[in-house]
């Protein structure tokens, strides 16, 4: 069985407050994205975890794959699997590479297993395994709340858009963009500011990371500001970063070559 986890994109993020638990409530809107990663899962005598692609530095145990195959073997007694992650989306990126790679190896153990778990199901073990992991069983753009796993629909409508994606060589961990930022309620509803049109998006549409985030990595904010320059309609750092988007109505054909030492990744939007 081969499945495609993909990468997403946050499109304003606001960081309410800290929780009794540890975690933060926040805001944001998920977006799928085309960019995916390769998960191959079939039977097997033995179990096996194998990777190739980028270079993630997880030990086998400690990979958030390895972690959801246990977790259903441990309620379903599973036999053994032969998984293999071929990884393409950048880590460190603010894209949820791993944490999609994760929700995809339980749908699709449920399907090799013929476990028969619904989407609520299923969205309930990925919140287990990642605050983000709930999402991505759900391939369509939604509202979170939450600690992100509280999920409503959201309308909107980018498929005139083409979106550039580039990750700089930095990566930004999680925990670090958290130490950066003070949570606050913020001064425009992300809800509603995103009913706008687009061009009033650069105004009113934020992610709360970039600030922290911008002061200790220059370049993230440059790459922003280069997006802008070229001709975005709007432009923002994914997540807790180091991958920032921008969203044209026609790409410069020489957009790539501005960031040559970067990844760089250009699809239509399809929501």
């Amino acid at each position: 069985m081969i499945l495609f986890p993909f990468a997403k994109i946050n499109i304003g993020l606001e960081v309410l407050r800290k929780r009794s638990d540890g975690f933060h409530d926040l805001e944001t809107i998920f977006y799928p994205l085309n960019l995916c990663d390769i998960l191959e899962i079939n039977k097997s005598d033995n179990f096996n975890f194998s990777l190739s692609g980028i270079e993630i530095g997880d030990s086998t145990q400690e990979n958030i794959v390895v972690k959801a195959y246990r977790l259903l073997q441990s309620e379903f007694n599973l036999p053994p699997v032969h998984i293999h992650l071929h990884k393409i989306i950048p880590t460190g990126a603010g894209l949820g590479g791993g944490s999609s790679d994760a929700a995809f190896a339980l749908t699709g153990l449920n399907k090799l297993f013929l476990l028969n778990l619904s989407e609520v199901q299923l969205i309930n073990y990925a919140s287990r395994l990642g605050s983000d992991c709930a999402f991505f069983i759900i391939n369509q753009p939604v509202f979170a709340e939450g600690k992100g796993n509280i999920f409503s629909e959201i309308t909107i409508d980018l498929k005139k858009y083409t979106l550039v994606l580039i990750k700089p060589t930095i990566s930004v961990s999680t925990s670090m963009a958290y130490r950066s930022i003070e949570p606050k309620i913020p001064e425009y509803s992300l809800k509603e500011s995103i009913k706008l049109p687009i061009d009033c998006w650069k105004e009113k549409v934020e992610n709360q990371f970039e600030k922290g985030i911008f002061e200790n990595s220059p370049l993230i904010k440059s790459i922003k500001e280069s997006l802008y320059s070229e001709g975005a309609i709007f432009s923002s750092m994914s997540g807790s970063g180091s991958s920032v988007f921008g969203l044209f109505e026609l790409v410069p054909p020489h957009l790539k070559n501005l960031f040559p030492d970067c990844f760089y990744w250009e699809e239509h939007c399809r929501f």
